[in-house]
């Protein structure tokens, strides 16, 4: 049996490698998108593949992602990538900021989390559910990144709401919370900064089939904390 898994923001950067990673292991990768430029730069990096379907839609509108879910019918991971940064201390950050934060990483969690769990759960043997948290989300606080912290702190708390919620029907759920990521946007951003130790998309990747892989199953309502020391 051919197992679907559901990645949104599949075709970013980390997206696009989480997709490769799974149509490697033989699964069918269900994509929501909505930048268009970066549908074409995710298929120059798997190719065009039968078990491949992209679909547009904004995963914070209900409608549209309830499609995308039907579409994708019995779902056996759910990989929720879609996020977005923002940097300025509070008092500097206008509401427009803030409400792009939470649409971004904390709504896109719980309107796709909220369609996806139930068929997660209706699957015979369960499934998988992964988020993507942040390390200033689990600290003291995170001086400039106030909203961005914020945000990926109801990542946290969604996440292990979701692992209390889901387990009775088989479902484990985690987050990982991954330091810098070696992207071209990061790069960009930072162009003095060393990069060695930077997380190459294709080693999370590795980190996110691990938990919705069968030796994973035993790992329920957790946040990993990805660095190199």
């Amino acid at each position: 049996m051919t197992r679907t898994a559901v990645i949104t923001g599949g075709s970013g950067f980390l997206g696009s490698a989480v997709v490769e990673r799974y149509l490697e292991d033989g699964w069918r990768v269900v994509v929501p998108w909505v930048v268009e430029d970066e549908v074409p730069r995710l298929l120059n990096r798997v190719g065009e593949r039968d078990r491949l379907e992209l679909l547009e839609a904004d995963v914070t509108d209900p409608d549209r992602f309830e499609a995308v879910v039907e579409t994708a019918g019995e779902v056996h991971a759910a990989i929720l990538l879609v996020g977005g940064f923002a940097m300025s201390p509070v008092a500097e950050t206008d509401p427009g900021t803030w409400d792009r934060m939470v649409a971004l990483n904390a709504t896109s969690v719980f309107q796709a989390s909220r369609l996806l769990v139930p068929r997660l759960t209706a699957n015979e043997g369960g499934g998988s559910l992964v988020t993507v948290a942040a390390e200033p989300a689990l600290d003291r606080g995170a001086a400039g990144m106030g909203a961005y912290a914020a945000t990926k702190a109801a990542v946290v708390s969604l996440t292990r709401t979701l692992a209390a919620e889901a387990a009775e029907g088989g479902v484990n759920v985690n987050a990982i919370a991954p330091r810098i990521i070696d992207t071209p946007a990061n790069r960009a951003s930072m162009p003095d900064a060393d990069t060695s130790s930077w997380l190459r998309p294709d080693e999370i990747a590795r980190v996110i089939a691990f938990l919705t892989g069968d030796a994973g199953r035993i790992v329920n309502g957790s946040v990993l904390t990805l660095n190199r020391g």
